[in-house]
């Protein structure tokens, strides 16, 4: 079956997804960015700024851009890196992954590029699987070493998830973690906290973290769960009133709908000696929560899926 390619209307390349119980996702070709996840009810799972410039050369603030080859600010590439806001193409040999020619899955590529060589001056393939099933998006990131010398990265996939209303929403998974803490100058601290809820600025690197992490919206009763494998890390992110000000492409409310938790692996770069590659895999996953006096029992949220 043939993909979906549509051009919206500010002349970007879009991919749809769509699976048989109506769940829906949209995948930019610039950035090789999910910038829509619907579940069957048609409700938006994914959070995009009122105020996204969905033009190049800018980064699209929503959905679930791609950090390569860093994440952050570091030196002279841009912040989070090049691949968000390059054209990819679609990925017609995702060998050693089987192909997936059907309207429920996308495989997408970026290599080095002239202008690219220039700030970061390494040969590479970026390849991305983006497959939509019943309540699930799964992204495979690989990452492929095609110079004739080692280099090494830093990635993430910024997960920005769509919240009734961010004062009321836990996140569990993470408890007993050392972070750094980016408002502290990346000093680092352990949670001590039994789940991290905001009434503030969030700026972590979560270290070690486990292959489950639960976001628990306490108004939508929904809870999202983000499984993922060779990110070890996770940033967890929210500007709060003060920052999103500052944010020129965020709307000043926005901060109060939105959670950012990305899969990531920063602390230890990966290093890939020729040729070699680097796989790395997230789910997200959305389920209903119920209620047990009033919160839910993580350990049935973190356990309970398999």
């Amino acid at each position: 079956m043939p993909l979906n390619i549509v051009h919206d209307g500010n002349g970007l390349p879009r991919i749809i997804l769509t699976e048989p119980t109506g769940s829906s996702a949209e995948v930019l070709l610039y950035g090789g960015q999910v910038v829509s996840w619907k579940n069957e009810r048609r409700e938006e799972l994914l959070f995009m700024s009122s105020k996204a410039i969905w033009k190049p050369p800018k980064a699209i603030r929503g959905g679930i851009p791609v950090c390569f080859p860093q994440f952050g600010n570091l030196g002279s590439l841009e912040q989070h890196g090049f691949a968000r806001n390059r054209l990819w193409s679609l990925d017609n040999d995702p060998s050693p992954l089987p192909p997936t020619n059907n309207q429920s899955s996308v495989d997408l590529i970026l290599k080095s590029a002239e202008e690219d060589l220039k700030t970061w001056p390494r040969s590479f393939e970026l390849r991305l699987r983006i497959s939509l099933s019943a309540g699930k998006l799964t992204l495979i990131p690989r990452i492929r070493n095609t110079d004739s010398k080692a280099f090494s990265f830093t990635f993430a996939l910024s997960n920005y998830l769509s919240v009734s209303d961010i004062s009321e929403v836990r996140v569990e998974g993470l408890e007993t973690l050392d972070y750094f803490d980016n408002l502290a100058r990346r000093e680092r601290f352990t949670e001590q906290a039994d789940a991290i809820t905001f009434d503030g600025e969030v700026n972590r690197v979560y270290l070690d973290t486990p292959t489950k992490i639960a976001m628990i919206d306490h108004e939508k009763k929904r809870t999202f769960v983000l499984r993922k494998d060779g990110m070890p890390d996770a940033v967890v992110w929210n500007p709060w009133d003060k920052k999103t000000k500052t944010v020129p492409d965020l709307g000043v409310e926005d901060y109060k709908t939105m959670l950012c938790v990305d899969s990531a692996a920063i602390e230890t770069p990966i290093v890939l000696k020729p040729f070699e590659e680097w796989k790395g895999r997230q789910e997200l996953s959305t389920v209903s929560s119920s209620y047990c006096s009033g919160q839910l029992d993580p350990r049935k949220v973190l356990h309970g899926f398999h």
